[in-house]
């Protein structure tokens, strides 16, 4: 199990995983962007990740791919700390 954390926390940047978290959060908490289903949200994470990792490291494969792995932990990452603090509730 540690080799396999390891080797995740070779993929993901912290400032882009912190940068999606606050992406998605807003997205999640703004009612203007009601229409924007929760189901979507992964999606615009992974998407911005990556463009954050080509805009800080240059375009690169690995770079593409670090930024969209990291724009999912985000997502993990909020689906851990509400389950943990119990703040998930019904429908979000």
């Amino acid at each position: 199990m540690d080799n396999i954390l390891g080797n995740v926390q070779e993929f993901v940047v912290p400032i882009i995983v912190l940068a999606c978290l606050v992406i998605g959060y807003v997205i999640k908490h703004t009612p203007y962007l009601d229409k924007v289903a929760n189901s979507y949200i992964p999606l615009i994470v992974t998407v911005t990740g990556a463009i954050l990792g080509v805009a800080t490291s240059g375009l690169t494969i690995e770079a593409v791919i670090y930024g969209a792995v990291s724009g999912l932990a985000s997502t993990g990452l909020h689906q851990a700390f509400t389950r943990v603090l119990g703040l998930d509730k019904e429908g979000e």
